[in-house]
């Protein structure tokens, strides 16, 4: 089939439930039963739970157990261009033909009742991974962790959550403590639970969850840790220490995403040239990624290097904020910035006050809950940091590229909707 035909489906499955989210497993479990749960029939299962770095960590799982001649299954969200994004087959987004076929057996199997577009999407992908024989399958929860759609599977392999943040306060809750437990709803009697760095409260509460049901929890700064190293960085665990390579993935808090995949890969039985390998080669688009000048109608001798990133949240501002050193020295950056209004814009720009130099505002395309550039320039004023608006990303770069008067770096953040837009525009 076509990606029309596909994309037909999709647009169908959109309109079965009113909310886009409505967090629930009950509407799931519904139809995985009438699919004869496939969800039960997948290889195993590394689940993983977190705020930021859950994309980063698993691609880097993915590399090192790939590495090592195995073959990976990965679920993802959301997608950046296409749908079959979403669904990984041994490192190849899902074939239309392939997508088409799962996505109509749910659509059939579901009778038309209530179900939101991500449970019944997640169902196609259990579908697809059950039917294609694979080593291991990688998950990652699309929101929170108790309630998401990837919350089905009952005995995972292993599990891992990366650093919780304050993020959508409106379904997870208020407090990083609530937010915590929600995530912590991944967490199963006897599973392993490898736990990133966290804040003391958000730390507790993943504690008190597996104590509850037995599931043996190594937390980083406590069973194991981070030190520095000549070459990278080193993992310490309480029976080693393994010195690994710095991250293909830039910035600097892809080190601690790397240390908590290769623990994985350690606890799964990797051998240390397999997680080196993983570690230097993985790749995961819109994280610090840097995109041709001439994609953007620059001369390629312009003095002007553009990134793109897909941070929109307070930590991840903190996490851009740290890396600006790293990917552009001592020469000035300019933000591109496009937000959508259900994040927090004053939270996400201010560990960035003092190491940019102008903030460009642009509306994220064809979105509805997009900010209007005007609001993420007063929020930008309001921390001192010079702004203006700029119609599209395109006349942002072309102003930076104007004015940049010598060496200088543009990073386009804010949104992942925005980082799909620029990549779906450059193919």
């Amino acid at each position: 089939m076509t990606q029309f035909g596909s994309d037909l489906i999709l647009a169908r499955l959109q309109t079965l439930h009113p909310k886009s989210i409505d967090l629930s497993l009950g509407r799931l479990q519904r139809l995985l039963e009438r699919l004869g749960h496939p969800e039960r029939r997948v290889p195993p299962v590394v689940h993983i739970a977190g705020t930021n770095g859950k994309g980063s960590t698993l691609a880097m799982l993915d590399a090192m157990l790939t590495s090592s001649g195995q073959r990976v299954h990965r679920y993802i969200s959301p997608h950046l261009v296409h749908f079959n994004e979403r669904i990984l087959l041994y490192g190849t987004p899902i074939g239309e033909a392939f997508l088409a076929e799962v996505l109509d057996v749910c659509e059939q199997a579901n009778q038309g009742d209530p179900i939101t577009f991500f449970e019944i999407t997640t169902a196609a992908a259990f579908l697809a991974f059950a039917r294609t024989p694979a080593d291991w399958l990688l998950l990652e929860t699309g929101l929170g962790g108790r309630l998401d759609a990837t919350n089905v599977v009952d005995r995972p392999a292993l599990t891992l959550i990366s650093p919780v943040s304050m993020d959508h306060e409106s379904y997870l809750g208020s407090t990083l403590e609530a937010i915590a437990g929600e995530k912590a709803g991944i967490i199963k009697p006897g599973v392993p639970v490898l736990v990133g760095p966290q804040a003391p409260e958000a730390l507790a509460v993943l504690r008190a969850k597996a104590l509850s049901v037995a599931a043996p929890l190594r937390a980083c700064g406590h069973e194991w840790s981070i030190a520095e190293a000549p070459a990278g960085f080193a993992l310490v665990t309480e029976a080693r220490r393994l010195d690994l390579p710095r991250p293909g993935l830039r910035g600097a808090h892809q080190i601690q995403n790397a240390a908590l995949a290769a623990f994985a890969g350690l606890t799964l039985g990797l051998d240390p040239a397999a997680i080196s390998r993983g570690i230097e080669s993985a790749q995961w688009a819109a994280r610090l990624q840097r995109l041709p000048l001439e994609a953007f109608a620059v001369a390629a001798s312009a003095p002007l290097e553009i990134w793109l990133d897909g941070g929109h949240n307070p930590a991840a501002g903190q996490a851009l904020a740290s890396s600006l050193p790293d990917i552009a020295g001592d020469r000035p950056v300019d933000l591109v910035v496009g937000m959508l209004e259900t994040k927090d814009t004053a939270q996400f720009l201010a560990p960035m006050r003092g190491l940019v130099r102008r903030v460009y505002a642009v509306p994220v395309p064809n979105e509805p809950l997009g900010r209007t550039p005007a609001t993420i320039v007063d929020a930008a004023r309001a921390l001192d940091i010079d702004a203006s608006t700029a119609e599209s990303t395109d006349a942002a770069i072309g102003a930076i590229a104007e004015e940049a008067g010598g060496p200088s770096l543009a990073l386009i953040c804010g949104s992942l909707y925005l980082a799909g837009h620029v990549l779906r525009r450059l193919g």
